[in-house]
């Protein structure tokens, strides 16, 4: 008889922890389960983010807290240590050894013939009436329960901004940044985290290349301290929670601690699902439009090497920031004429190269898979439409707002349900409080649907 089988639909660090996870409690209870790990890109592990192999892009947040595993905080620094790496728990890896790390901790997941993984190349189209998936290439993964860990999406498409050899729409998109390396000056639109690695990477690869960093506020991500803050605690009301509310704590919270704003933030850090969850929809719709981009350069901050780096680079002249945002732009013999409005000034640059490095886009039905499934009335949009809507536990909701038993996200999708969910802790911790539901749910259809003889 066929295992239990669960289709885990997205194959980066989002998937990788959520089969490591289910393939871990599957051998504790010794249950048998197949998990079919489906990547695209056949980057099983690695994703858009620890596929990278430029040794400069560092993990944002410390090597202790970048464990796989939910139970064994350490397990990272003891990998790192057998690995023949010299890391300490406040280090900063490179991302390359990260993904190193997930495959490994995949591998030593597995456990066959009774707890089996199948990495598949393909790329997902649809999911059917019985929760198969259909591949683009044909093939069927039938499954008796399917999980969404899609990860970021490609950042959205810049209005204004023609195809061109000389506009990298995604950095992250097979070699997009290698061909970045002539000299001829870069218009990078956004200052945030993808920013900052295109900006380290060209910069690096010729020594006259000068960077100009575009979006409407110019705020770079603050650094780390250079010892880890100790968390400060943020005396928040009761109940309904109002945005106002919430920066009154904040901001007493740092006169309180002398100005510390990474404690407070370290304080906030584990309360913040809590806290999404407490604003009502309006209050939401507010934080979003009013304060979510200086929350994110607080809250999601780089390395202090990289931010020695940037500050170098902005002394030298390599990299300028300008407040404003694109107008348009218009193919030249040497690259792209940028119209931009700086500050309610227009303005031409020239530029050899325009890279999008706006962030994920965040319209789930930009996406063919997930337009599919909204089209179908098998999930929805959040509110907010940051991602799918879904309950807590990351069971997907349908057009009806009904949990599904089968169907279930994590990761990025679930910003507008979770807000702060992009970060591996977080994932992390969604994947082992899903690893339970998705055994019951494959085990219970397995059964029903395949009764033993």
């Amino acid at each position: 008889m066929a295992l239990p089988s669960v289709a885990v639909v997205g194959g980066g660090a989002s998937g990788a922890l959520t089969a490591i996870h289910l393939l871990r409690l599957a051998r504790t209870s010794g249950t048998d389960v197949a998990v079919t790990l489906l990547d695209q890109g056949g980057r099983h592990a690695l994703g858009q983010a620890y596929s990278t192999t430029d040794p400069h892009h560092l993990l944002n947040t410390r090597a202790d807290r970048m464990s796989a595993l939910d139970d064994d905080p350490d397990h990272l620094l003891a990998w790192a240590r057998t690995a023949g790496l010299d890391v300490s728990g406040p280090d900063y890896l490179p991302r390359a050894h990260y993904g190193r790390y997930l495959r490994d901790v995949l591998a030593a997941a597995e456990e066959p013939p009774a707890r089996t993984l199948h990495r598949v190349t393909a790329t997902a189209v649809a999911l059917e009436a019985d929760h198969a998936v259909r591949l683009a290439d044909g093939r069927r993964v039938a499954a008796d329960a399917v999980v969404l860990a899609l990860g970021n999406r490609s950042p959205s498409p810049v209005p204004g901004v023609p195809a061109h050899p000389r506009h990298v729409a995604d950095p992250w998109a097979g070699d997009g940044l290698s061909r970045v390396g002539d000299g001829g000056p870069v218009l990078i639109l956004g200052t945030g985290l993808t920013m900052v690695d295109v900006a380290l990477t060209v910069t690096r690869a010729h020594p006259d290349t000068v960077v100009y960093a575009l979006s409407r506020r110019a705020l770079l991500p603050r650094p780390h301290p250079p010892h880890p803050a100790a968390p400060v605690p943020v005396a928040l009301p009761d109940g309904p929670l109002r945005v106002r509310d919430l920066l009154a704590a904040v901001r007493q919270a740092v006169r309180e601690s002398g100005g510390d704003r990474h404690g407070v933030m370290e304080g906030l850090r584990p309360h913040v699902q809590e806290l999404w969850r407490r604003l009502g929809p309006d209050e939401r719709r507010l934080f979003l439009r009013r304060v979510a981009r200086y929350w994110e350069v607080h809250r999601h901050r780089i390395p202090p090497a990289s931010a020695a780096a940037l500050a170098d680079l902005r002394a030298s002249g390599r990299l300028r920031l300008l407040r404003g945002s694109l107008v348009g732009a218009e193919p030249t013999a040497a690259g792209l004429r940028v119209r931009a409005d700086l500050d309610g000034a227009a303005t031409d640059l020239e530029v050899g190269w325009l890279v999008n490095a706006t962030g994920p886009g965040s319209d789930v039905t930009a996406d063919p898979f997930l337009a599919g499934l909204v089209a179908s009335g098998t999930a929805r949009p959040d509110p907010f439409r940051l991602g799918l809507d879904a309950a807590p536990d990351g069971a997907v909701l349908d057009a009806g707002g009904r949990p599904s038993d089968r169907l279930f996200a994590l990761g990025p999708l679930l910003r507008g349900t979770l807000y702060e969910t992009t970060a591996v802790p977080e994932i992390r911790a969604q994947a082992a409080a899903l690893a339970p539901r998705l055994l019951e749910a494959a085990v219970t259809r397995a059964a029903r649907v395949r009764p033993v003889a």
